[in-house]
C-alpha cells in the first residue's frame, strides 16, 4: 500500500456537493494526552523544514528533491488540520506559509498540469498536492497566492479527469494508477484522486458528475463480496481489496475504500456499511504493513460513519498513536516498505489521524 512507492464540482451538478459545516473549531473534546502529542508532533515537524521551504527527512540542497512536493503537502495538511494556518504569526504558521511558497515556486506542473513529475512522486503525489492546494484556497489572505492556488487546482483536476479517461479494462475503469497514462488502477492511488476532487469541489472547481459516478463504480468493485441479482453485495462484513476482484484485503484498503465512497456522498452505501462492520472486527495494528497510511483513512472513515464506529476508532487511534510517538514528537514507520517512507510521512499522517475532532480543514469535517 505505498504512498509514493518509496523502496487527504459545481454546486448544481453533483449530488454530494453539500458544504461542510463551518462552525468554529473546538478542541475542548481533545484529551490532554492527545493535545500534548499533537503539540510535540508539530514542534518536531517544523524542525524538519529545509532552507528552500520543503519538509524533508534529509537535508538535500537541490531545488526540488525527490518526493519533496508530496511530503511538504502532507506536512502542510498535518499542521493546518490542527489549526496552524499560514496567516498565523507563530513558528508553525510561518512554516506553513514558507512551505506553501516552496510548493507554488518550485513544484511546477508540466504542460499537462501534472504535479507528480516535478518531484517524481507520480500520481500519488499529484493527488496529495492537489488535495493540499484545494484545502489552502482562501486560507492565505493573499490574493495573488490564492489565484495561483486556484489555477493549480483547476489544471490538476483536469489532469485527474484525463487520466481517468484512459482506456482500461472493465475492472480498472474509473480508477487511477501510478502515471496519468496508466491502463490499470488500484485503490491506493485512486483514493487520493477522489479526495482531491472532493476538496476541489469545496473550493468551487467544477467536476462532471460522470467522473464521480465512475469513481464510485470502481470503488464498489473493490468490495469483496458476491452480488445478488440486483447487484448489491450479500456480505455485510467484508473488506475492500487493493485491486478490483483481487489483491490484498487489509484494514488499510478497507478504510480507503470506505472513505472514498463517503467523500462521494455514498454514506449509507452497503459497501460502506459492510466495510465499517469489517473494521470493527479488524482494527489497525502497528504490526501491519502501511499502518500509518491505513490508520489515517481508518480514523477519518469511521468518524464519518458515526456512533459506535467513531467512538471505537477514536479510542483505538488515540491509544495507538500516543503510545507509539517518539520522545522527540515524531512517529517512525517500522514495518515493511512503510519503514522507508520516513518520519515526516508518518508524523504528518499521525497528525491527520488525530485531527478528526479539530475540524479545521473542510475535507475532514462531517
Amino acid at each position: 500500500m505505498p504512498v509514493f512507492k518509496f523502496a487527504l464540482w459545481g454546486l448544481c451538478t453533483l449530488p454530494f456537493a453539500l458544504s461542510f459545516g463551518q462552525s468554529a473549531p473546538s478542541s475542548t473534546a481533545v484529551s490532554p494526552a492527545v493535545k500534548q502529542a499533537v503539540d510535540k508532533a508539530c514542534r518536531w515537524l517544523i524542525g524538519q523544514q529545509r532552507a528552500q521551504g520543503c519538509f524533508l527527512d534529509e537535508n538535500r540542497g537541490d531545488p526540488v528533491p525527490q518526493h519533496s512536493g508530496a511530503l511538504t503537502a502532507m506536512a502542510i495538511m498535518g499542521l493546518t488540520s490542527v489549526g496552524h494556518m499560514p496567516t498565523d504569526p507563530t513558528p508553525e504558521g510561518r512554516a506553513v506559509a514558507k512551505g506553501l511558497r516552496f510548493m507554488t515556486d518550485n513544484i511546477v506542473p508540466n504542460e499537462e498540469g501534472y504535479l507528480g513529475q516535478s518531484d517524481r512522486s507520480r500520481m500519488y503525489g499529484h493527488g496529495i498536492m492537489t488535495l493540499m492546494y484545494a484545502e489552502m484556497v482562501g486560507q492565505t489572505q493573499d490574493e495573488e497566492m490564492d489565484r495561483k492556488l486556484r489555477t493549480r487546482v483547476e489544471r490538476a483536476v483536469e489532469l485527474i479527469m484525463r487520466s481517468q479517461d484512459v482506456v482500461k479494462s472493465e475492472a480498472n475503469r474509473g480508477g487511477w494508477r501510478y502515471e496519468p497514462g496508466s491502463s490499470d488502477s488500484d485503490i491506493s492511488v485512486s483514493v487520493w484522486q477522489v479526495m482531491a476532487l472532493r476538496a476541489a469541489n469545496n473550493a468551487g472547481v467544477k467536476v462532471p458528475k460522470s467522473t464521480i459516478d465512475r469513481a464510485v463504480e470502481y470503488m464498489k468493485r473493490s468490495y469483496r463480496s458476491e452480488r445478488n441479482p440486483q447487484g448489491l453485495p450479500v456480505d455485510m462484513e467484508a473488506a475492500f481489496s487493493y485491486e478490483p476482484y483481487g489483491g490484498r484485503q487489509t484494514f488499510s484498503t478497507t478504510a480507503a475504500g470506505m472513505l472514498s465512497l463517503q467523500v462521494c456522498s455514498q454514506y449509507e452505501a452497503p459497501e460502506v456499511i459492510g466495510g465499517g462492520n469489517y473494521l470493527m472486527k479488524n482494527p489497525p495494528s502497528p504490526t501491519e504493513p502501511w499502518f500509518y497510511y491505513g490508520n489515517y483513512y481508518y480514523a477519518q472513515a469511521m468518524y464519518q460513519r458515526g456512533g459506535d464506529f467513531a467512538a471505537v476508532a477514536r479510542q483505538k487511534t488515540e491509544q495507538l498513536l500516543v503510545g507509539l510517538q517518539q520522545p522527540d514528537g515524531a512517529w517512525q514507520p517500522r514495518n515493511g516498505n512503510e519503514r522507508s517512507a520516513g518520519p515526516i510521512y508518518a508524523t504528518a499522517l499521525g497528525l491527520l489521524s488525530l485531527s478528526v475532532h479539530y475540524h479545521f480543514l473542510p475535507i475532514y469535517q462531517k
